[in-house]
């Protein structure tokens, strides 16, 4: 059954097995291109707050960005009615008020089984009162432009400069398709956080005088962020302490002589166990991406390896071998999910203070 806005999207089709966050999931700017499969089997059940509510520096309390992010959203079974103490509106009802398509009564554990095995693939997702016309709907898939060659900087990143706080020290937050949680990050620790587009020069980084950068999330291939990668060469050149996460990290790894790659279908939910190699501790961590950092290219590269996928051994985390830079592939501001990881953001402002 289809609910939210009547429409045709097509999408890279992903799954996240969340059990709850759906409104910070779906505003995402990670999400971006792409059609999301929730696997918990019921959603919407404490439907949505109110994107008005916003914290003392304007940021939404509940929403990484201005929008949903997601081209659509597949679900087992949507929950029509909703009850919380911070209701605003149905999901269906913010769906359809942002112009966002949903299909349920699918069955998602076979579906998240079929990209498991198959891999993450493009799809069409159509809500219509009217009878669908099948052909069509393959011409448009046909005729999109695959996730793997779409170009998001320019749809995620801020366009001018935005400015967080009234402090005396500034982080510059390089904004690849930024989470609210980060600059939220970013004022916790103390610091002014000062969001520039993706394509900002260091010599407009440096003139708003830093302590430190951070390289944020975002959505497609970390190969299309040239200019960000040229940035993120001189701040290490510079050694201008830096934090890189998710895209951001595979940016600064990129910088640092490492390689990346497309994963077969991703790492998206909110329990994924990684281990920090330097003392064999395990943390639960919050993850959405779909490309990571080559480890057998690390070896040739200015990086050792910080952290490591429990599951998988995938690169979740690098250190520069000389330089005050650092790079998680996972999210330490969370939202959704544990807050275990919050610490990143200490060891970037000791980096600052050193």
């Amino acid at each position: 059954m289809g609910f939210g806005f009547s429409t045709t999207s097509v999408g890279e089709i992903v799954f996240n097995t969340g059990m709850v966050g759906y409104t910070e999931t779906l505003t995402d700017p990670s999400y971006s291109g792409q059609i999301l499969t929730l696997t918990y089997p019921l959603v919407g059940n404490y439907g949505v707050p109110s994107p008005e509510q916003k914290n003392e520096d304007g940021i939404p309390n509940h929403f990484e960005s201005e929008k949903i992010q997601a081209r659509g959203l597949i679900v087992h079974e949507l929950s029509t009615t909703a009850s919380h103490w911070n209701l605003s509106m149905t999901l269906d009802e913010w769906m359809n008020n942002e112009k966002i398509p949903g299909i349920s009564g699918i069955d998602t554990r076979h579906l998240t089984k079929t990209l498991r095995q198959s891999g993450v693939m493009m799809g069409a997702l159509v809500v219509s009162e009217n009878e669908i016309d099948e052909d069509e709907v393959k011409q448009q898939l046909n005729s999109a432009i695959n996730y793997n060659d779409e170009k998001f900087m320019n749809v995620v990143s801020t366009k001018e400069v935005q400015t967080f706080g009234n402090d005396k020290k500034n982080i510059v937050l390089v904004d690849t398709g930024a989470k609210n949680a980060i600059v939220r990050n970013i004022r916790e620790l103390g610091y002014n956080a000062i969001k520039v587009p993706w394509n900002t020069p260091i010599e407009k980084i440096e003139s708003l005088d830093p302590q430190g950068v951070i390289i944020s999330n975002g959505p497609g291939d970390p190969k299309f962020c040239q200019e960000t990668i040229k940035t993120a060469k001189t701040l290490i050149e510079k050694n201008i302490p830096t934090l890189g996460i998710c895209l951001g990290a595979q940016i600064i790894g990129i910088a640092g002589g490492a390689e990346t790659y497309k994963l077969k279908y991703g790492h998206r939910g909110q329990n994924k166990p990684c281990i920090n190699v330097e003392d064999s501790q395990v943390y639960v961590t919050s993850q959405n991406h779909g490309y990571c950092i080559n480890p057998d290219s690390l070896e040739n590269s200015e990086f050792n390896l910080w952290f490591t996928n429990a599951d998988d051994k995938t690169v979740e985390g690098i250190k520069h071998k000389n330089k005050k830079c650092i790079a998680v592939q996972f999210h330490p501001e969370a939202s959704p999910g544990p807050y275990d990881c919050k610490f990143v953001f200490e060891k970037l402002k000791k980096l600052m203070e050193e």
